[in-house]
């Protein structure tokens, strides 16, 4: 449990956390679905770790094709001239796997860095074409799409946009649900908006599949518009709604899909943008350009060897139709515990899901309550609990999340009824 013992303040400042915390639960050890903490706590890992490790922990191969590509060739970076032969297998595997034809794959390190690479080629592709007064991009209230400037300019999430001063001009958000506030959007905006950006499943706002016919509704008003249509599937990609991408589960085709996260299960940090032929065509027409964007680390070898062994993964073992099965179990269960009035919600679909919470319950003490009993959730704010498991967990762990889930539940709103 969180390490306490008066000491002072450590020196890693951690990440979504009150810099003055000092205890900390000391995660050392993991396989498959389970994790151990230094005090030998064993958790079920209810979020993939945090929405990422589809193929579970403690997979040798994935750690056997990272140390044989570092052993190989420990990194030299791709500007200009060079390559590796890791990042130009992955990047095959990619084309080879992305929903639309004809697709080539840039390189990042997250996911963070993965949208403001496709905000910026969505803007890039109007101004090489003249027209650089293009460059509004629209995004969804409710949306997460990373914390660099970009991203944090372009998400519906309030307390993640405060205290950063001026964001990123340009950048309208509408109604997480509502197709006539994009439109009118792109009525008010007329031809000065570069593309539309959404999560195809809203993950870390909450878990929203979209309305039915919202992501045919968006790709019809992008077409009329001219603008592009961009996928965030950090979290939706590989594997987590029983597809390769949320594209192939609604069958809806956008511009671009940035991705990160289930590309390596965590492995190695890698994202990246499929970038479709209406961009790709654009940027290759004329040879004298230069994109002169990219980072140290894209296309690091050891990255796209975790990520391309990753895929051998979750191909070789079948992972994609584990996630219509955790659905299978994990809804009936979350609906069971709204049916006896300990929650108030069910949202979600295939393998992520989040229970909302009444009023008066705080999804951070049900949380605080699960670790206790050895499950791991992610609370979003104080109003649901998600939950996103990696595919290779077994039934009695989805019965014991479920278990523990509904005697958190229990006992935090027994305490809330005395107080």
């Amino acid at each position: 449990m969180p390490v306490s013992d008066d000491r002072p303040t450590p020196p890693f400042l951690h990440p979504f956390a009150r810099p003055a915390a000092t205890e900390f639960i000391e995660i050392v050890r993991g396989e498959g679905a389970l994790i151990w903490d230094a005090d030998g706590n064993e958790y079920v890992d209810a979020l993939a770790s945090l929405w990422y490790c589809n193929v579970g922990h403690g997979r040798a191969e994935l750690a056997d094709a990272v140390g044989e590509q570092l052993r190989t060739l420990d990194a030299f970076h791709t500007f200009e001239l060079f390559t590796n032969p890791a990042a130009e297998r992955l990047t095959a595997e990619l084309a080879a796997l992305a929903p639309m034809p004809d697709a080539r794959v840039f390189l990042t390190n997250s996911g963070s860095e993965s949208v403001d690479t496709a905000m910026k080629l969505a803007r890039l592709f109007w101004s090489w074409q003249g027209r650089a007064d293009r460059s509004v991009i629209i995004s969804r209230d409710r949306a997460y799409h990373g914390v660099t400037y970009g991203g944090t300019s372009a998400q519906g999430l309030a307390p993640n946009k405060e205290h950063w001063g001026d964001l990123l001009g340009g950048v309208v958000q509408v109604h997480a649900e509502s197709l006539d506030e994009v439109a009118a959007a792109l009525a008010q905006h007329g031809d000065r908006v570069a593309a539309v950006i959404t999560e195809p499943v809203q993950g870390a706002g909450g878990v929203f599949p979209p309305p039915d016919g919202y992501l045919q509704g968006l790709r019809e008003l992008c077409d009329a518009n001219g603008a592009l249509l961009l996928y965030d599937e950090e979290i939706t990609g590989f594997g987590r709604l029983g597809t390769w991408w949320g594209a192939d589960r609604y069958g809806v085709t956008p511009d671009l899909i940035t991705f990160a996260k289930g590309v390596t299960s965590g492995y190695q940090p890698l994202g990246g943008v499929l970038v479709g032929p209406r961009v790709r065509e654009v940027l290759e027409s004329d040879d004298t350009r230069w994109l002169r964007h990219g980072f140290t680390y894209s296309g690091h070898p050891a990255a796209c060897a975790a990520a391309s062994a990753n895929l051998a993964v979750l191909r070789d073992d079948d992972l994609l139709a584990r996630a219509p099965h955790i659905g299978a179990v994990l809804q009936p269960g979350l609906q069971a515990i709204v049916d006896d009035g300990l929650a108030s919600g069910v949202r979600g679909t295939d393998g992520i899901w989040a229970l909302a919470m009444h009023a008066d319950t705080s999804a951070m003490d049900v949380r605080d309550r699960m670790l206790r009993n050895g499950v791991i959730p992610r609370p979003i704010a104080t109003h649901s609990v998600a939950f996103c498991p990696p595919l290779v967990i077994t039934d009695e762990q989805l019965d014991r999340t479920l278990s523990v889930t509904r005697d958190a539940l229990e006992a935090v709103r027994a305490r809330a009824s005395t107080t």
